[in-house]
């Protein structure tokens, strides 16, 4: 059995819980292969355990499932080396908050014991693909948490056209548009006043970015929609993110976004939903008055 392991800029304090991880591999027969510059920061704080190594683009097929050592930007790179081979990910953890990344540091020991027991279900959750007319994000087309459509500087807004299916939607103006997937929910679109919304809901939220017009309000539709956008803007060139990549776009880009054909496996061990991590991390149930 082979696990992978994914974690970036670990600090010094912190390498005892990546070696501790790799003892607990080790201890359950399996062989850990950590990403390329885990494995070099592993050799350079001296960790003697013994691991293969793997880069972006390797064929992860072969992976039982993949941990993620960091915060929730970790877990989306982790979902994006494992892409459509699918592997099980499960989110340890060492940051702060932590929507997707739910294991926390205290955890690891009886959580990894968990896996390896089989004490554990899939919870898998649709992404978003962008497809373009010009190459942007080579095969790592697709994103977990969403796109964005962003101005590059500060000197005006940009106007984003919008269709559903090929019906017209609306035109914002504003400084950018989220376009975000139910896991996608708790990140950016919160931050910018879109709703929360249930991981199996089957559907897209389209939420403007400081928005000229304060009537414009976010909209969700059905994940099967064909979404088209055009951009117009005094600046030529705007940013298009997926999760944590960015590239730039010119007002010459077709962008279109679909759901993707294959899921992100996410590892939900017992006792975990996602109602009592919204109930964690949002401290609701909590009287803050005191």
């Amino acid at each position: 059995m082979r696990v992978g392991v994914h974690g970036k800029e670990i600090s010094t304090k912190k390498m005892p819980i990546v070696e501790r991880v790799l003892e607990l591999i080790h201890e359950s027969q399996a062989q850990p292969v950590l990403s390329e510059a885990l494995g070099l920061q592993c050799k350079k704080e001296g960790i003697k355990s013994k691991f293969d190594t793997f880069k972006p683009g390797d064929n992860l097929r072969d992976l039982t499932f993949m941990l993620s050592l960091g915060g929730d930007g970790t877990l989306l790179e982790t979902v994006n080396y494992v892409g459509q081979f699918m592997v099980p990910v499960l989110g340890i953890n060492l940051g702060r908050l932590g929507f997707l990344a739910t294991i926390n540091q205290e955890e690891i020991t009886l959580a990894i014991q968990k896996l390896f027991e089989g004490a554990y279900q899939i919870d898998e959750r649709a992404m978003l693909r962008l497809e373009t007319n010009r190459d942007l994000f080579g095969q790592t087309n697709f994103a977990l948490n969403d796109l964005t459509i962003m101005k590059k500087d500060s000197a005006a807004m940009i106007t984003v056209h919008a269709y559903i299916d090929g019906a017209f939607l609306n035109s914002y103006w504003a400084d950018g548009l989220i376009v975000s997937t139910p896991t996608g929910s708790t990140g950016y679109n919160l931050s910018c006043g879109g709703p929360l919304v249930f991981p199996r809901s089957g559907s897209f939220v389209l939420t403007p970015v400081s928005p000229h017009n304060l009537t414009t309000r976010p909209i969700i539709v059905p994940d099967q929609s064909i979404i088209k956008l055009e951009v117009e803007g005094r600046s030529k060139q705007y940013l298009i993110t997926l999760d944590s990549r960015v590239a730039t776009g010119d007002l010459n880009l077709e962008i279109t976004i679909m759901k993707e054909n294959f899921k992100a496996r996410l590892i939900q061990l017992e006792g975990q939903h996602y109602f009592k991590t919204l109930r964690q991390k949002l401290n609701w149930g909590f009287d803050i008055r005191n």
